[in-house]
């Protein structure tokens, strides 16, 4: 099944980092050696209430269009695998609303595993 991620969550994408990350010590299947394994993702610094809203999507892996089309993503949320990368703490930012009261916003670092998924076409 192809899940398309949500267009209503695209804008909380548009600051996000590509990096790689690395998940120490995986099992190979060619025998006992334990190397870590380096994975595109990306990385987003997101508001507390957006994060609760994008939970429901965790785990799961969604296709995206638009700039980003042929890749998938999938936000990490608290796979053991993955634990170096589960959502972290990413400070908070005060400000002060229209009607002047102060507010703190919190923010969460997350990270969204991020997969080639183009369909190659044989051309015969």
């Amino acid at each position: 099944m192809r899940r398309m991620w949500p267009e209503e969550f695209n804008s909380l994408l548009d600051g996000a980092e590509e990096v790689t990350v690395e998940i120490p010590y995986a099992l190979r299947e060619e025998g006992n050696t334990h190397a870590p394994i380096h994975r595109k993702a990306l990385r987003v610094r997101l508001p507390e209430d957006a994060c609760a809203r994008l939970w429901p999507l965790a785990e799961a892996r969604y296709r995206l269009g638009g700039a980003r089309t042929g890749q998938a993503i999938t936000l990490v949320a608290n796979n053991p695998h993955y634990h170096a990368i589960h959502p972290a703490d990413g400070g908070t930012e005060e400000g002060i609303s229209g009607s002047g009261k102060h507010y703190t916003t919190r923010h969460l670092v997350v990270h969204f595993l991020l997969d080639d998924v183009r369909d190659h076409a044989e051309v015969g």
